[in-house]
């Protein structure tokens, strides 16, 4: 990954809405680069699964393994899904955007959610943990995504989630991203009050990319949707093969 890319990952949130599909392994990314897409980005339950563990339960160890692997096979951006950063300190969340700096990466997320508490992070703490990140991103030209997942686990409303969005907007984020969103008013409202480039994950019962992009929003991600269908078809045509 050059600085190059990087630069592009940055000019491609400047306007306009794109779509970045979140491979799995090599040969995925490889083939969505193939099609076209701009920017690709990993995915944390996608990952997991490709080496038969549960989300969350990934080592920071074989995630920077698989981001170098995946930016060293295809000549487009490549975004970071990475959790809480691996760390319980802000000077942990730094040393972790370091080293996925040095894997060719160009941008990552953090997010608010702690599997070690079962909860949703005190906003003082997880905007601490974000500025650290947005420190050491921005020491490397890496762009910064910030997400609240408030939604995602049941821990707030909108109006929540955006007061958080607002304060890891303070903290240096350079997208905001809030998984769970599905009504388009709410999209709209975070679109027009979130200040930065916003993600959107598409969701089956959500609106289409063509909708997301007349709500306003930058960059459309897919999550692990893509390998989890992608091992479903696998598991279906599987059955097809064993006696009746």
């Amino acid at each position: 990954m050059t600085t190059d890319q990087r630069d592009r990952f940055r000019e491609l949130h400047e306007a306009g809405t794109f779509v970045m599909p979140n491979p799995w392994d090599v040969g995925s990314a490889h083939q969505l680069a193939a099609l076209g897409f701009p920017a690709l980005a990993t995915t944390s339950s996608g990952h997991a699964e490709s080496l038969g563990k549960h989300d969350q339960q990934v080592t920071l160890d074989e995630l920077l393994d698989h981001v170098a692997r995946l930016a060293a096979a295809v000549d487009v951006p490549l975004n970071v899904d990475a959790e809480r950063c691996f760390a319980d300190t802000p000077e942990g969340v730094g040393e972790t955007v370091r080293l996925i700096a040095s894997t060719g990466a160009a941008g990552l997320s953090i997010e608010d959610y702690s599997p070690a508490l079962g909860a949703v992070e005190p906003v003082p703490v997880a905007a601490e943990r974000v500025a650290a990140a947005a420190e050491a991103a921005h020491a490397h030209r890496l762009t910064l995504t910030a997400r609240s997942e408030v939604l995602l686990y049941g821990a707030g409303d909108v109006d929540e989630a955006l007061a958080r969005l607002a304060e890891y907007r303070a903290a240096g984020a350079d997208v905001l991203y809030a998984p769970g969103l599905l009504d388009p008013g709410d999209i709209s409202r975070v679109v027009a009050e979130a200040g930065l480039p916003v993600n959107v994950l598409l969701r089956p019962k959500g609106p289409s990319v063509a909708e997301l992009a007349a709500l306003g929003v930058r960059r459309i991600s897919t999550g692990g949707a893509l390998a989890h269908a992608a091992y479903r078809a696998a598991l279906e045509t599987a059955r097809g093969l064993l006696p009746s």
